[in-house]
């Protein structure tokens, strides 16, 4: 893995090049945070309920997964909009982004300081997780902040 934090408009990033991510909640509300610009940029939420509707009876069923929109990773950290997600999920979730990005050959990702802003997790645990899971991963991770 290749690493590295840089100030800078994650959606400067060459979408031709790198995967973006971020969080969202299983219920793709993106009313709020980064998760909002990812709708008003990409119409996220039509796409997300379109190509992963909720089981009616599971409202929980894609935490922990990382649901690829175009070139995009959402991440689905916890249900609710109003909960918090926990690092157990986060690292799911990551899991999940890297399985996908091994299966599909995917070199670059771009990502805020995911789970930090409104979701309040730590960044030194956060990249920690990312450290942990894509370590020995042949991967480009950039991670912009303002």
């Amino acid at each position: 893995m290749t690493y590295k934090i840089i100030k800078q408009d994650l959606f400067k990033m060459s979408y031709e090049d790198y995967w973006l991510a971020h969080c969202v909640n299983a219920t793709y509300e993106l009313g709020a945070g980064i998760a909002k610009t990812f709708d008003e940029k990409y119409n996220m939420k039509y796409f997300l309920r379109s190509l992963y509707p909720q089981p009616k009876d599971n409202e929980a069923y894609w935490v922990g997964h990382a649901l690829p929109v175009g070139n995009v990773f959402n991440l689905v950290t916890k249900v609710k909009h109003w909960h918090k997600p926990t690092y157990e999920n986060l690292h799911k979730a990551l899991e999940d982004m890297r399985r996908q990005c091994e299966e599909y050959n995917i070199k670059k990702l771009a990502m805020p300081k995911i789970g930090c802003g409104l979701d309040c997790l730590n960044w030194d645990e956060v990249e920690s997780i990312i450290f942990d899971i894509f370590n020995d991963c042949d991967i480009e991770i950039v991670i912009c902040y303002l």
